[in-house]
């Protein structure tokens, strides 16, 4: 929401062309919302504002997603092991986007570009990890193994787009990578919020681990039903 709002106040350019005016879905970054200058060269203080804000929470609340989600995985060794290491992944992927938040692109570029490709070298590691870790869980329903199974996929093609794809010089791979972007933000959004919601039903069926002990009745039932 935060970043929708910011688009509508982005004073205007992209990198392809500077003069034009507003926010272009398919030609400007979501890090042209933190340029504290817009490519137009006008001030953005309000769209960087926004940008900043919104993206410092969606890593906090990854931060704090991974850290709550892998109470849900301690029947085994391996399961704990696989939960841990995602997790730790996950973390990283959340602290990164901050840095993303902070260091804005036309100020600190380099590190800017670190930052975002570290998020997008974690995050598909935790969403593996995690595939693995829900699969080798008896309990848990094994559907939310399929959806970070299908956004780890999206994260590794999406990270061979930044890595290998197009070039910003044409305007044809300026818009690939642009659309690109916005489909992997919002596939992010949606797996997550899928995740939390299979785990908020987990926890009101009873499914957390306390202190290393077994899934309650009601949650084998949950899992039996799913």
């Amino acid at each position: 929401m935060l970043t929708f709002i910011a688009m509508f106040l982005y004073p205007g350019g992209t990198l392809a062309d500077p003069t034009t005016t507003g926010y272009s879905f398919c030609q400007n970054f979501f890090s042209d919302l933190g340029r504290l200058q817009a490519r137009n060269g006008q001030p953005n203080p309000a769209s960087a504002m926004l940008f900043t804000t919104a993206l410092t929470l969606a890593g906090s609340g990854l931060i704090l997603f991974f850290l709550a989600f892998r109470q849900f995985f301690r029947s085994s060794t391996p399961v704990k092991l696989l939960s841990t290491l995602g997790s730790g992944f996950g973390i990283i992927a959340g602290l990164c986007f901050i840095g993303v938040a902070w260091a804005p692109a036309d100020r600190a570029s380099l590190v800017h570009i670190q930052a975002v490709l570290g998020a997008f070298r974690a995050f598909p590691l935790a969403a593996t990890l995690y595939t693995l870790a829900i699969l080798g869980e008896r309990h848990y329903p094994r559907r939310y193994a399929v959806v970070f199974g299908l956004f780890a996929v999206l994260l590794g093609l999406y990270l061979l787009l930044l890595t290998r794809g197009p070039t910003l010089g044409s305007a044809q791979g300026l818009v690939i990578q642009v659309v690109g972007q916005k489909v992997i933000v919002y596939a992010a959004i949606l797996s997550i919020v899928i995740q939390s919601a299979g785990a908020w039903r987990a926890c009101a069926a009873g499914a957390v681990h306390e202190s290393g002990h077994e899934y309650t009745n009601g949650e084998s039932q949950m899992a039996n039903h799913e």
